[in-house]
């Protein structure tokens, strides 16, 4: 197979449109992608035509939604190599995260280690914080190397027979950084912890398998993946799940309800209370079946590509500083640009139509490990083209020149 971005991007309605009376050079996909016309008529026709609530109904609206609904599941398992009963919908990949650390927390004790990384969203931190704060946990974070990369050495030193847990992205979505994920979980597993991977930027970008890796938890979104909002993917072992106590309480997630006691459903319904994000799982599954369509492998390609054009077009910038160079990075672009604030950048980026994120991306300790308060990222996807990498280059010249 191969790659036609003339096709691909086509598909979604949205990049036709202008900003400021400029083509949309949309370069904000690892904040969120957009959605291809299959995305967004999938849904259109499920509420149209076959909405209902799911599982409980026994009426012919209520057989279709739940088929498609638990269809969707079957095709986020067979995204990772996983299981049906190893998925968990849940609001987002950051409920994910926050699922299994409430679990896990429950039998970790003062003085037990979490190892993180310093290149870690928020969502991959904040919840092993509460555990620290609420259980007397420690955490470790493993310190990443000036070019972006992972000081794997560094994460090796900072396990024990402490270590509880280790939770690790599998791509920054800062850095662009890819990790040896399949070697951190032996390691980890080796110390006995529990690992967890934070695959929300990995998933878009490569083929993951769970299988392979070997690990405990995989998390993901559907929002970078071509698909809706408001839905997350928990990937756990099906003995990991069925050790997990209860998230939340409510309806769909009980086995018997009495006045004086409460049985708990399997997983993964164990973990899914109340009604479920219906029409974004089959909008997910979608996504899913038109992105199987494509050449992984040549999506893939293009993207790097294109992220080699524009380091390329801006390497003899001297106003220009790229955090994060690692090699085999993916296509994430995060920079500074002398005298101004990342804020301003990517405001008047904005005017010549060019969309970029601009902050700490959620992840704070990172930017203070590399001396920054904020940069700004343009992120690239299947639908960006090499004109649209030049239009970038271009656009960010003429606003240095607002600085200079």
């Amino acid at each position: 197979m191969s790659f036609d971005v003339a096709a691909a991007r086509a598909e979604f309605p949205i990049l036709s449109r202008q900003v400021h009376g400029k083509p949309l050079v949309y370069l904000d996909s690892a904040a969120s992608a957009q959605k291809p016309r299959a995305v967004i008529e999938t849904m259109t026709r499920a509420m149209e035509t076959s909405y209902s609530n799911v599982h409980r109904g026994l009426h012919t609206l209520a057989n279709e939604t739940t088929e498609a609904y638990e269809a969707a599941r079957i095709k986020a398992a067979g995204l990772i190599n996983a299981d049906p009963a190893e998925i968990v919908w849940t609001k987002g990949a950051t409920e994910a995260i926050n699922l299994v650390a409430a679990g896990l927390g429950q039998s970790l004790n003062a003085g037990d280690e979490i190892l993180l990384t310093e290149m870690e969203h928020h969502a991959n931190i904040v919840p092993w914080h509460f555990l620290r704060e609420r259980r007397g946990v420690v955490l470790r974070f493993a310190p990443v190397l000036e070019d972006g990369r992972l000081d794997v050495d560094g994460f090796r030193n900072l396990l024990s027979n402490r270590t509880k847990v280790a939770a690790f992205t599998h791509m920054s979505n800062v850095l662009g950084t890819v990790n040896p994920v399949a070697a951190l979980v032996a390691m980890a597993k080796a110390a006995g912890a529990v690992t967890l991977i934070d695959g929300c930027q990995a998933i878009v970008h490569g083929r993951v398998d769970v299988t392979a890796l070997d690990c405990d938890f995989y998390v993901f979104s559907s929002h970078k993946l071509y698909g809706p909002t408001g839905l997350g993917v928990l990937y756990g072992k099906a003995e990991r799940l069925a050790a997990l106590p209860p998230y939340q309480g409510g309806g769909e997630m009980i086995g018997t309800v009495t006045l004086d006691a409460i049985t708990y459903a399997d997983p993964p319904h164990r973990f899914e209370a109340g009604t479920p994000p219906i029409l974004e799982a089959i909008g997910f599954g979608a996504a899913i079946d038109w992105l199987g369509g494509l050449d992984r492998e040549a999506i893939a390609a293009h993207e790097a590509a294109l992220y080699a054009r524009i380091a390329d077009g801006l390497s003899g910038a001297n106003w220009l500083k790229v955090i994060g160079q690692a090699p085999g990075k993916g296509a994430i672009f995060a920079f500074t640009v002398d005298g101004a604030h990342a804020h301003d950048v990517a405001q008047i980026l904005d005017r010549y139509g060019v969309a970029v994120r601009a902050g700490t991306h959620c992840a704070e300790p990172l930017m203070r490990r590399f001396g920054v308060t904020s940069s700004a990222r343009a992120s690239f996807a299947l639908y960006n083209t090499v004109e649209e990498a030049d239009a970038f280059i271009d656009a960010l010249t003429r606003t240095q020149a607002f600085f200079a």
